[in-house]
């Protein structure tokens, strides 16, 4: 990695004891990036070791065995950590820590999924609220990168089949909606701020019907940062070619910051 570039990278792995059986670590080392965050852990404290030389390691774990969680690894130890976003409806599925630094927030966050048949839509509109207020406070005190699995594909642009999705969870209305007010908020969508137009760009693909092998996916995992942040990134990336989930990971990259 270039000495004057940082580069974030996040990845909803679907089970991280699962992944590991398939090289997780040296995929984490072969990226190189300054912090790895990682969503959909699938585990409690204990219950794998993960062994990255240089990193620092942050877990939040679900109350629910085998289900939700996120992690951090990053090289450069935060100034302070917090799990959760202060609400406890919504603090008891391990779905978010926060790093702080000295001059921004770096946030994993792994957006609740509405469920079939949109059976968990009332609680994911609260999520969203209650989100957007979350880091709207962090972003008054410093400027903000969150990253993760939202859960949202946010335009038409970002799914394969969006007609036959419309108000599918991840492309419901209120869902998108709720993105686009969050974005209004002072943020921005870092891949789209770079390719405004690009197609075919997705983060997952369903196990079923090939999909990943005929490119059938949805951009749901982002990289979203603070308006006032966006002159410090260079480039924001879809890692399509790094296998072993459904998800593949996304890349952010930045001027050094701190």
């Amino acid at each position: 990695m270039e000495d004057d570039i940082m580069k974030f990278v996040s990845w909803n792995v679907n089970g991280l004891r699962a992944v590991l059986k398939k090289g997780f670590e040296q995929t984490a080392m072969d990226l190189d990036a300054d912090a790895i965050c990682i969503q959909e852990t699938k585990m409690h404290e204990g219950q794998a070791t993960v062994n990255l030389p240089g990193y620092h390691q942050y877990w939040n774990y679900a109350d629910r065995p085998g289900y939700s969680g996120t992690a951090i690894f990053t090289k450069h130890e935060p100034v302070d950590v917090t799990y959760g976003i202060g609400v406890d409806e919504y603090d008891h599925e391990g779905r978010v820590i926060t790093l702080e630094y000295q001059t921004y927030y770096l946030l994993t966050s792994y957006t609740p999924n509405s469920g079939q048949e949109l059976k968990r839509l009332d609680y994911r509109d609260g999520w969203d609220a209650a989100f957007s207020t979350y880091v709207n406070e962090l972003a008054a005190k410093k400027p903000v990168i969150f990253c993760g699995d939202l859960n949202v594909a946010h335009e038409e642009i970002d799914l394969k089949n969006p007609k036959t999705n419309h108000q599918h969870a991840g492309f419901t209305d209120t869902e998108r909606d709720n993105f686009t007010a969050l974005l209004g908020t002072g943020f921005t969508d870092s891949f789209r701020h770079f390719y405004p137009d690009l197609t075919g760009q997705y983060s997952w693909w369903s196990y079923r019907f090939n999909a990943r092998k005929n490119n059938a996916g949805w951009r749901i995992d982002y990289f979203v940062v603070s308006t006032p942040l966006m002159a410090k990134v260079t480039d924001a990336k879809i890692l399509n070619d790094v296998l072993g989930s459904d998800h593949c990971p996304v890349a952010l990259e930045t001027e050094v910051l701190d």
